[in-house]
């Protein structure tokens, strides 16, 4: 774990690594899905919370629904990815702590406590997405992470139960490369961080 990992692989998963719009009519099979999944699964969550649930927007159906659900500049690039993940949390993730933390009894630190479950329900499901787009990239996928959407509506269409809530969408596949945007301006170090 203490070897840095090599300058084509850092380049992958970060310096030429951008957010899609445009997409190649490539299939993501499922296998490439569960794939990705081991792999995000393994990154760290509060207690081990793991609230993030994943929907793989795949069929015509499936984006028939979510299609009413988004923001004017997002649906065409939308329709054209070949999977839209809706990544959600899970309301009561804290009922799955006895199997996920078993060395302490972390059920009981969220039960009857809303406002520590919707903070921590969201913090971890948002740092779980974060890990899919990481996972996506590492295995060559590229994505197209979006907040233009309606969440009522997501939440009516793909959750009616309330149990799970959206958080954010992520577009994935193969992105066309030749049609992406240069690169945003980043702040350098000395403007956003401080060493204490």
């Amino acid at each position: 774990m203490s070897t840095p990992i090599s300058t084509p692989a850092l380049d992958q998963l970060f310096h030429n690594a951008r957010t899609h719009g445009h997409w190649q009519a490539r299939d993501v099979p499922e296998s490439l899905l569960v794939q990705l999944f081991d792999l995000l699964k393994l990154c760290p969550t509060s207690a081990n919370s793991s609230p993030a649930r994943f929907v793989f927007v795949k069929s015509r159906d499936a984006k028939a629904r979510l299609a009413p659900c988004l923001a004017e500049g997002n649906l065409e690039k939308t329709l054209a990815a070949p999977i839209t993940v809706i990544v959600a949390q899970d309301n009561r993730f804290y009922e799955h702590m006895p199997k996920l933390f078993p060395h302490a009894d972390a059920k009981s630190w969220f039960e009857g406590n809303p406002p520590l479950i919707e903070a921590t329900a969201f913090r971890n499901s948002s740092l779980q997405g974060a890990y899919l787009i990481m996972a996506a990239r590492a295995l060559g996928l590229d994505c197209g992470p979006m907040s233009g959407f309606d969440p009522a509506a997501v939440n009516a269409a793909f959750f009616p139960d309330g149990r799970h809530t959206v958080n954010f969408l992520i577009n994935l596949g193969y992105g066309e490369a030749g049609k992406v945007h240069p690169r945003s301006p980043r702040f350098d170090f000395q403007d956003v961080c401080q060493i204490l």
